[in-house]
Formats: C-alpha cells, structure tokens, sequence
C-alpha cells in the first residue's frame, strides 16, 4: 500500500499548482469521513481552545483543517519527489534580512518553528536561500522512512533526531540555524505548564535552556498558504527580545502566546491532529 501511495504520489506531484491542490483537498475529504480518531482529536482540541465559539464554527474549520492537511500531504510529496527549486517562485520569503545578519553573528540561531501544514513543503523553498538544520522523529515505516530521509537529506544542510540535543548544540556552536518546533506535547520532562490559548499544556523549556547554553538568537518563523491557495508567504521575525530571560516558564508561556498568535492568521493551517494535551497537571482528566 506504501508503494502504491508514493506512485500515485509521484503522478500528483508533476501536476500544475491548482492539481496538487484538487487532489490533497480531495485526500482531506476522506480523511475527515475516515480518521475518526483524528477527527475526534482536532474536535477536543478546538472545544479545549476555543470554548466560546459555537458548535458550527468549531465544525466548520474541523472540515477546513482537513482540507489543509490533506493538501499538506501532497505538498510534502512535492518537495520530497522532486526538487524545491521547482516551486521557489510561489513562495515569497520575508524577513530575509533578520535571518542572514543571525547568521553573520556567528552564534547560530534557533528557528522557533511550529507545525502549521506548510511545514515541510514551505521549509525545503526557502531552504534553497536560508539553509537551516531540521529535526524529525523517526517514522515506524521503514520505506516511508527511507523516503523521507531522502527528501531531508537532499533539502536541508542537516536531520537531527528529535532527542539528540548534543547534535543540536554542536550544529548552533559551528553557527547553524536550527529548526525547533516547541508546539506539541514531549511529556512531563524537561516541560512546565503553561497556557496554550487559555488551557494549561506542558511546554518543553529546551528552547530557552538552549538560547542559554549558545548564545544564539531566537527568530519565529511562519509559514502559510495565500487565500486562494496558488501562492505561499513565509516569514523570519526580528529576534525575539528579552529571550531567554532566566525564567523558564516565563520563557515558554511567551513562545506559547507567540504562537497562538502564529496560529490565528490562518488556523485552519495548524496541525491540529496531534494530542497536544495529552500530557495534563495533576487533577485533570486526560481529554482524548
């Protein structure tokens, strides 16, 4: 099934932008019908956030953020099947400049990122003028693990482990940009809890704890479709200021706030499938 996923995969990814979309709208579609799972995690995760919309605002972008996960899914193909230097013209990069002086600094820099679905696919683009280091988690898919090595490998200078921190402080000490993304749930370890919108999720302090250690900068960086869907915008922040501060937590509830922020620009463009409260401080239910 994996290899026949891909062929079709590598038929879909040569279409035209507006056939990549079709289809990956088409895949999100099937999966808000069969994911039941899935589905029931995004729809707790927005009752969580989002407890004064109604009922049908909350199902109205349920139905939006499959649509965008399942275009996700062939974005990441795209850059994963051929060449990122094949879509830069769609991608329009902002805030190059705070990215190159970082850099020139020579202290590295860690690129606060989060899982808005343009990830992978936005990351590779603007890879090819801003070249960062990555981290993954590896997948239990042997082929699907080989594939997407590849696709690391040939888009990015760098793949880091998720847990190997010793290879992430030796790439910013050699003056590297980082990608982190500190927006899903790694446990009580390492965590405080702090609010994510107005509920209490744990939030991993190794951001703050590596900005210490290094010296290096933490730029934001977000990533989105345009309305319309035919064209992408990506933007490097100004280096976050007061950061870290000696505050862990203070640290993590502002990283948090500044991706809630991220979030609400477009939120059906979160990743809103993982169980990001899954983890919860003592006296609460787990929700899932």
């Amino acid at each position: 099934m994996t290899w026949l996923g891909l062929a079709m995969a590598l038929a879909i990814v040569h279409l035209p932008q507006s056939g990549r979309v079709l289809c990956g709208a088409a895949l999100g579609r099937l999966g808000h019908l069969f994911a039941r799972n899935r589905r029931h995690i995004v729809e707790v995760n927005l009752e969580l956030c989002f407890p004064e919309w109604t009922s049908a605002q909350r199902d109205a972008l349920v139905q939006q953020i499959f649509r965008s996960s399942g275009i996700s899914l062939i974005e990441t193909a795209a850059v994963w099947l051929r060449d990122a230097e094949d879509f830069r013209q769609l991608v329009e990069i902002e805030g190059l400049e705070h990215f190159n002086r970082a850099i020139e600094a020579g202290d590295g820099v860690i690129l606060m990122g989060m899982h808005l679905s343009t990830l992978d696919f936005c990351g590779a683009v603007v890879g090819t003028e801003a070249p960062f280091d990555v981290m993954y988690r590896r997948n239990k898919n042997e082929l699907l693990e080989t594939v997407m090595t590849r696709g690391r490998l040939k888009n990015f200078p760098s793949a880091i482990e998720r847990d190997d921190m010793r290879s992430v402080i030796r790439a910013l000490k050699r003056g590297h940009a980082v990608w982190y993304g500190p927006d899903q749930d790694y446990g009580r370890r390492h965590s405080v809890f702090v609010p994510f919108f107005a509920e209490p999720a744990a939030t991993i302090t190794v951001p703050s704890r590596l900005a210490k250690m290094t010296g290096a900068p933490i730029l934001m960086f977000t990533h989105y479709r345009r309305p319309g869907d035919d064209c992408y915008i990506a933007r490097f922040s100004a280096p976050v200021d007061h950061y870290p501060s000696g505050d862990d937590e203070a640290d993590a509830a502002l990283i948090n706030r500044k991706i809630e922020h991220a979030i609400m620009v477009a939120p059906d463009q979160y990743w809103w499938l993982h169980r990001r409260f899954k983890t919860r401080p003592d006296g609460l239910a787990r929700p899932y």
